[in-house]
């Protein structure tokens, strides 16, 4: 066999060892590109691997690549995994330094579920509103449920909102509503499963609140007397998210129900960002349960995010950013948001803070309203 008759598969033979160590280098290239920042000698990379759960709220936040900038600038590099601020107690937490629900009362329980390390912390809070279309919005205000403050904000009066879903009122029975073929059906709030999500389940530590003539619920008496009510909340809506950010897409996309309860930060992130808000309308209710986002922290690592999360300067900015309150910062929010106070309710004016029920309560109070007994 001649020169010619070697040359094709000699030249195959080659092409496949070329290949294989082309695809070779690239996984190598591919795993030292995923290895932990800091691996190397440049003292400003990170150095540990820190695994948290948080929840979907947040993840943007620590998505953003300044967020994971400032943080290996400190040493650390973040692994984190979302879920629904009530459903972590559900999750085998070995392995995890920290726990980052969205708001206290669940924060309480993984506490004693992890033992944790020392007193949680809350680096940062948001305000629950509910979002609207100008058309419902102006529709709700002629009807005495809302009072504008322009033509992107307001205020949603829980009082008479119970009051009309004790009724099981409709939009058709609105004024103004027939204009507009979305305004259909039973009037209410879309939340998250109250089971499973923070923001759903301090709407109803509010409305229990409102319905209950302004007492907190603190035992199976209380929660009995609002249940009826509650249970009527969470019925009409059928299937429920187990996180807000679902429903807030939906709502900036145009489908989904008229009423959508979500996290301030939400609005003012897509604020923050210049992003078109439409015909956007923020309502604040004039009775409401602050979200306060709290690091419950399993080991020391955990404990080193919480406390950067709530001092450091340059993560506090990053926080406004994407919408939240700094605990130690209010400055630098109100500064962020003075140029959208139009949607802004930058100091909560009207605004009435309830308090919050037990953990147990709460639980209580979710599992009532969705058909359940406590």
């Amino acid at each position: 066999m001649g020169f010619r008759e070697h040359s094709a598969p000699v030249r195959r033979i080659l092409g496949i060892v070329l290949a294989v160590l082309l695809v070779g280098g690239v996984a190598v290239a591919v795993a030292v590109g995923r290895e932990p920042r800091g691996t190397g000698t440049d003292p400003g990379t990170a150095t540990k691997t820190v695994r948290g759960v948080i929840g979907s709220e947040k993840a943007e936040f620590f998505a953003d690549p300044k967020v994971v900038e400032a943080l290996a600038a400190k040493g650390y590099t973040l692994r984190t995994e979302t879920s629904g601020s009530w459903a972590m107690e559900q999750l085998p937490l070995k392995g995890y330094d920290f726990v980052f629900p969205a708001s206290k009362a669940p924060a309480d329980e993984l506490r004693r579920k992890t033992g944790g390390t020392g007193t949680p912390l809350r680096p940062f809070y948001s305000p629950l509103v509910v979002v609207a279309h100008s058309n419902a919005a102006r529709v709700l205000a002629d009807a005495g449920l809302v009072t504008l403050r322009g033509k992107h904000s307001g205020t949603l009066r829980m009082k008479p909102l119970m009051d009309a879903a004790k009724a099981d009122r409709t939009w058709q029975q609105l004024k103004g509503a027939e204009k507009h073929g979305e305004l259909t059906g039973s009037l209410f709030v879309s939340t998250t499963d109250p089971g499973a999500s923070s923001s759903g389940a301090l709407y109803l530590a509010a409305a229990s609140y409102v319905a209950d003539g302004g007492r907190v619920a603190d035992g199976e008496e209380a929660v009995a007397r609002t249940a009826p009510l509650l249970r009527k909340l969470i019925s009409v809506q059928g299937a429920q998210q187990t996180s807000s950010d679902a429903p807030f897409r939906d709502f900036i996309s145009g489908v989904g129900n008229p009423l959508v309860l979500v996290y301030e930060s939400q609005v003012a992130s897509l604020l923050l960002r210049g992003q078109d808000a439409g015909d956007l309308v923020v309502l604040y209710p004039d009775t409401t349960v602050s979200s306060d986002h709290t690091v419950v922290p399993v080991t020391q690592l955990g404990r080193a995010i919480g406390e950067l999360l709530t001092t450091d300067p340059t993560l506090q900015k990053l926080a406004v950013r994407h919408g939240f309150r700094p605990q130690g910062a209010p400055a630098a929010f109100a500064s962020a948001a003075a140029p959208h106070s139009s949607y802004l309710n930058q100091s909560l004016t009207g605004v009435r803070q309830a308090p919050v029920p037990t953990s147990a309560v709460l639980h209580a109070l979710a599992q009532r309203a969705q058909g359940g007994s406590s």
